[in-house]
């Protein structure tokens, strides 16, 4: 064979002997975030290390005992080392390409009958060249009708993806100027958020003490009208998401959840919208910021969320200090948080010396997704293409982005 799977769980020593001496030309890949449900009970756990999972470690493990085994005695080259992580979860797989480096390659089963989405996968797990991956596949194949033609379907959604990703890096870092396409939706969110002002451009100094160019407030979205629309919005983004939906207009959530105080209203608008628009009837539940000593008693109102998947509704993320909270208390009942989804995604780094968003860092440490209406990038495409704002509020916008975007 010219390449085994190995488990990295027993160290260097057990991974030894099938990449040195007479073996270093072969290759091998470690076992380190699997496409089964059940990979999340061990290669899930946090370390010792703030924000690190057990498969962020092994993939680090690849390049340090990739450079130990040079100095190997009979080692002629350095093994050639790859990941196995399971295209099914593209947070993890994304975690695990940012651990490794973009030299690593990685075997990303799950694609096909295990529900692994390519495209998701691809983002996640191509390097900036769009390349050092592979994706087997092979229920996905052989059960097909046409065999030749589910495999072409393949091929060519994964050079899509490539190009996809090449693109984007050839557009340039940070790329402050790219633009993101506006579904009809999120361009009548953006409308109706500046006709309630609940969107607003100028000079505004924010809590972390930025001074930003545009101020959002979902407070002001204070008539039945506006919280129609905004029901009518939120659903549409979440319908129209591949990791909350199956594409064929099913859910993967049971119940609504609204964090006290904001998300409450929101998430009602939200379960509402999504009968009213796409025939999707779940349960809606919220907490009390304090328990009730009569009646019921409790935190918790309205439908049972044991060992049911949810979906928590809030208007942003500022620090995720809501979200994770509502996360602990879910875990507590044993309900399973399954996304997060909001209005909008500020998409900013959380200080110059963490590259990383308050977005970015929910869905990551929480491992599961969070969706928004819509995002910074998509505000200044919006505002690119809108004859209503001067040039002067785009420049600051993309200014804005340029200095502290993700």
């Amino acid at each position: 064979a010219h390449g085994v799977t190995l488990s990295p769980l027993m160290g260097w020593d057990s991974v030894k002997p099938f990449v040195t001496g007479k073996y270093s030309n072969k290759g091998a890949f470690l076992l380190c975030k699997t496409s089964n449900p059940g990979s999340n009970d061990i290669l899930a756990l946090d370390l010792d290390q703030p924000r690190q999972a057990v498969f962020e470690k092994i993939a680090q493990l690849t390049n340090a005992w990739s450079s130990q085994c040079s100095g190997e005695e009979y080692s002629t080259s350095p093994p050639h080392l790859g990941l196995v992580v399971g295209s099914t979860d593209p947070i993890a797989l994304s975690r695990a390409r940012k651990a490794a480096g973009p030299k690593v390659w990685i075997l990303a089963p799950g694609v096909g009958a295990q529900g692994g989405d390519l495209d998701a996968a691809c983002r996640a797990g191509l390097n900036e060249d769009g390349t050092c991956m592979l994706i087997p596949v092979s229920r996905g194949i052989s059960r097909a009708d046409d065999k030749n033609a589910k495999a072409a379907e393949l091929k060519d959604g994964i050079n899509a993806a490539r190009e996809a990703v090449m693109s984007s890096n050839t557009a340039g870092e940070g790329e402050e100027n790219a633009t993101e396409d506006i579904a009809p939706y999120q361009k009548e969110f953006l409308d109706f958020s500046l006709s309630e002002g609940v969107l607003k451009f100028g000079s505004f100094v924010l809590k972390s003490g930025r001074t930003s160019p545009y101020f959002f407030n979902a407070g002001l979205f204070a008539s039945g009208g506006a919280l129609f629309k905004l029901g009518r919005a939120y659903a549409a983004s979440i319908m129209a998401d591949k990791t909350l939906t199956d594409g064929n207009g099913k859910v993967a959530f049971d119940v609504v959840f609204g964090p006290a105080y904001k998300g409450i209203s929101l998430g009602a608008v939200v379960c509402a919208s999504l009968y009213s628009d796409y025939n999707v009837d779940v349960g809606f539940a919220y907490n009390r910021k304090e328990a009730k000593d009569h009646g019921e008693g409790g935190v918790l109102v309205g439908a049972s969320m044991v060992n049911k998947r949810i979906l928590i509704v809030d208007d942003v993320i500022t620090a995720g200090t809501a979200i994770r909270e509502s996360f602990d208390m879910l875990k507590k009942i044993n309900a399973v948080p399954v996304g997060v989804s909001i209005a909008l995604d500020r998409a900013e780094k959380r200080s110059l010396d963490d590259p990383v968003s308050a977005v970015q860092a929910v869905a990551r440490d929480l491992e599961i997704p969070v969706i928004s209406i819509v995002s910074l990038p998509q505000l200044q495409s919006f505002l690119r293409k809108s004859p209503d704002y001067e040039d002067e509020v785009l420049a600051s916008v993309s200014d804005y982005r340029k200095q502290y975007g993700v």
